[in-house]
């Protein structure tokens, strides 16, 4: 059995992993991953570098697996946030790895500084996946170009460099769209006191 198997991830989320590579799980995707497949929220303390996409990434690839429907239109089954452009593209890379090249995943990123007409058309067939920095996503949400009241899972992707970048108004906005029928994952390199204060409120 993989070690990552072992972990409780499916056999047909595996087979792309060993493909691409990956066969030993990071410290904080051996302790994450069976806690998020639980269904429990998590607060993880993790450097750059870490693993910490495949933590929080695999458990929600293997939940969408297993929902047979497509997703409604403006809407997304799970919503990943980062504090920059470059943070986002790298998550999304990293998925589409993951889910490996005979899947049906569907992302978008929703990015600033670039037109909004591609986002919006992509938004309108229902998304998997969307990966959003929080000032567009929050642009796309007052445009009610998504609606967010039905997604499943919430990841807030290096929390502390999201707070020190002024994020902390629409992230709670955008936080309160989703309501609480959701899992939260949160990540952080440190465990500030802004951080941990936002844990408290979210998790």
């Amino acid at each position: 059995m993989s070690d990552f198997q072992s972990l409780g991830l499916p056999a047909r989320l595996v087979g792309p992993l060993a493909a691409a590579g990956f066969t030993q799980p990071t410290k904080i995707q051996s302790q994450a991953i069976p806690f998020i497949l639980e269904g429990r929220d998590v607060m993880g303390i993790a450097q750059t570098g870490s693993g910490k996409t495949a933590a929080f990434g695999l458990p929600i690839l293997a939940g969408i697996m297993e929902i047979e429907e497509r997703p409604k239109p403006r809407t997304t089954r799970a919503l990943i946030l980062a504090p920059t452009r470059e943070l986002a593209v790298q998550i999304d890379e990293s998925l589409r790895k993951f889910a490996g090249p005979k899947s049906r995943l569907q992302t978008v990123l929703l990015l600033g500084g670039v037109s909004r007409h591609h986002q919006i058309k992509r938004l309108e067939r229902g998304m998997d996946v969307v990966i959003a920095t929080p000032g567009r996503l929050k642009d796309l949400m007052d445009d009610n170009k998504i609606r967010l009241a039905g997604t499943q899972w919430l990841v807030l992707d290096e929390a502390d460099r999201m707070l020190d970048m002024g994020f902390i108004v629409p992230v709670r906005q955008i936080v309160k769209a989703i309501g609480t029928e959701r899992q939260t994952m949160m990540f952080s390199a440190t465990m500030a006191p802004e951080v941990a204060d936002l844990a408290k409120a979210l998790l």
